[in-house]
């Protein structure tokens, strides 16, 4: 193991904080499960910018980063939806739109070129919406009630973006995938 292993060390020490966050969520333990969902968050900057800081990054680490960042946000999405704290239509775009754009990709690097995975600004609002309505509705459901307002808001906000994300990345993949051409068997 070397120093330059760490921001990979982080990001699976943030994957398998997925489950204490989970368990956590599911009997409503929601103070700690929202101290480990920040712990989680600042774990992913400070991984982020070890790698690049110090020219960290690897092929293992594009993989393991985001990986964990989705695993946690979805496992999220799913038990506040679940406990009714999220609507299920908005659980079920989330997920859907996840798994078209993983099955886009893996499609794309299996069958056109290699996938260069490379965020759009409105996905980047997409997950800071996302993780910004999870705290939220995490404060709102143990610690701090807020105004329905604002939980109203950023479902709306976070559905909308989750649509616009998903639809931009399928344009822009499959026109590229059209001027590319299907590789050969």
């Amino acid at each position: 193991m070397k120093l330059s292993d760490l921001p990979n060390i982080i990001s699976v020490i943030r994957l398998i904080a997925v489950i204490p966050v989970v368990y956590l969520l599911l009997v409503q333990e929601f103070g700690w499960a929202l101290f480990l969902f920040a712990a989680a968050g600042a774990s992913d900057g400070l991984d982020g910018f070890l790698a690049k800081h110090y020219g960290w990054q690897s092929q293992l680490g594009g993989i393991l980063d985001p990986l964990a960042d989705k695993t946690l946000l979805v496992c999220c999405f799913l038990v506040l939806g679940a406990h009714g704290l999220i609507p299920l239509w908005l659980v079920l775009a989330v997920i859907f739109r996840d798994l078209v754009i993983v099955s886009g990709a893996v499609l794309y690097n299996y069958r056109v070129a290699e996938v260069e995975a490379s965020p759009i600004p409105v996905s980047k609002l997409n997950t800071a919406l996302q993780i910004v309505l999870v705290v939220t509705v995490i404060m709102n459901a143990g610690i701090q009630p807020l105004p329905d307002a604002l939980l109203t808001f950023l479902t709306w906000a976070c559905f909308v973006t989750v649509v616009v994300s998903g639809l931009q990345y399928v344009w822009i993949w499959g026109r590229k995938a059209m001027r590319h051409g299907w590789k050969e068997d």
